[in-house]
């Protein structure tokens, strides 16, 4: 009988992060994946990107939609409380020898507890690390792994952390960051579809810009975008910059910057404004970056700036406090929410030769690849018994009776 793995996926970014897992488990004869969509992949307003999973070819076994989800931390946690209750009725009726989540979302925070708690082996990719910007991603992150089972870090510094907090060590392994998988197939848009789906002039200098709201301050969302918006039309004004614009996540405080964006866009035939660009043309657009050809840059304050610009030599504008405390390569440059901060890394990143040979030569953080392959080789082979189970929590020095002195 096959193994089951249960997946759940609940916006954009840690779905493409996931596919090299779903292609290892569909090459598997012992493996069987359910697939469990919810979030801004449904959402219309968030660019509903169930359909690029459908596009992929992967069967989605079930759909949890989240009802009257506002635009405030109060609806946030009426969210997690719809998907406990979905994804409980799902793993009631599947039953999945293992449930796999992804990161530190508000939605995957729900699926992690309604698995844990049905006696689930819960499986974590992404644990330990660290944003201290204000985001609730790190409380989240955190929560989810002492309610997992199994613990997939990206690098030393993560799993360092999940032993920190009391994991033991036999059930923690640093296998990489799940992204590099396909980045290294270059399973990616070269420039001639680039061209094609991009209505500027990819010749000109390029800014490729993310930014969404941090959790605990997200009536303050769209003010903290307005310094890179003055940022952006600075540039276009002095070095006709094209700018390629993403929307946000589906996090409170999201449409308020959906909405600027939108009125943004209006101010220049040299800004596209997308509900989300896919991973393919994403990764294409940041692909550029390794030529001398064209001059690329990353700018806001998404996980994906950090994570994966460093595999693409891609120089990155960090923006604020959302991505404080991630390990970063040295293609980052880190600013505050001031207009002369962003203004000038953005023109850095864009001109200085040698920056941008740093950044090109840059080695990444977040490892070489064969993720997808790591994880699935723990979850075939690991035993799923009482021991697996049952958590115990491993605290260095308690042994000797010095604990709490």
């Amino acid at each position: 009988m096959k193994r089951k793995i249960a997946i759940f996926t609940g916006n954009r970014a840690e779905y493409g992060l996931q596919i090299p897992i779903l292609k290892e488990i569909n090459k598997n004869t012992e493996l069987e994946y359910i697939l469990i969509v919810s979030g801004a992949h449904l959402d219309p307003n968030f660019g509903k990107t169930v359909d690029e999973i459908k596009n992929d070819g992967f069967q989605i076994h079930e759909m949890v939609n989240i009802k009257n989800h506002g635009n405030n931390l109060f609806a946030t946690s009426n969210a997690i409380g719809q998907i406990i209750v979905e994804v409980t009725n799902i793993i009631k009726k599947y039953k999945p020898d293992i449930f796999l989540v992804y990161a530190d979302r508000f939605e995957t925070f729900g699926a992690a507890i309604a698995a844990s708690q049905t006696n689930t082996i819960t499986a974590h990719v992404e644990g330990g690390d660290i944003t201290q910007g204000g985001a609730l991603d790190d409380s989240v992150r955190h929560a989810i792994t002492k309610l997992s089972h199994l613990h997939f870090a990206t690098n030393n510094q993560a799993k360092n952390r999940i032993l920190a907090m009391g994991e033991e060590a036999w059930r923690v392994y640093k296998v990489g960051y799940p992204g590099i998988d396909l980045i290294n197939l270059n399973d990616f848009y070269g420039e001639k579809k680039i061209k094609e789906l991009i209505n500027l002039d990819i010749n000109q200098p390029i800014i490729i810009y993310t930014q969404h709201s941090v959790s605990n301050k997200f009536n303050l969302a769209k003010f903290q975008l307005k310094p890179a918006l003055e940022a952006m039309s600075k540039m276009i004004e002095s070095y006709d910059v094209q700018c390629i614009i993403t929307y946000p996540n589906n996090d409170a405080g999201g449409k308020d910057i959906f909405l600027s964006l939108e009125k943004f866009a209006k101010t220049s035939q040299n800004i596209a404004l997308h509900q989300s660009l896919g991973r393919k043309l994403y990764w294409g657009l940041l692909n550029l970056a390794r030529s001398q050809k064209y001059k690329v840059v990353c700018v806001g304050n998404s996980s994906s700036g950090i994570k994966e610009t460093p595999a693409f030599g891609c120089p990155t504008v960090n923006i604020g406090t959302r991505q404080s405390g991630r390990l970063k390569g040295n293609n980052v440059i880190d600013c505050d929410y001031k207009f002369i901060e962003i203004y000038d890394a953005i023109v850095k990143c864009l001109f200085d030769e040698n920056h941008i040979k740093q950044c090109r030569d840059t080695i990444n953080p977040y490892g070489e690849g064969e993720v997808g392959k790591k994880i699935i080789e723990v979850i075939k082979n690991v035993d799923i018994n009482d021991d697996l189970l049952t958590k115990k929590m491993t605290i260095k020095g308690e042994e000797k009776g010095n604990w709490f002195r």
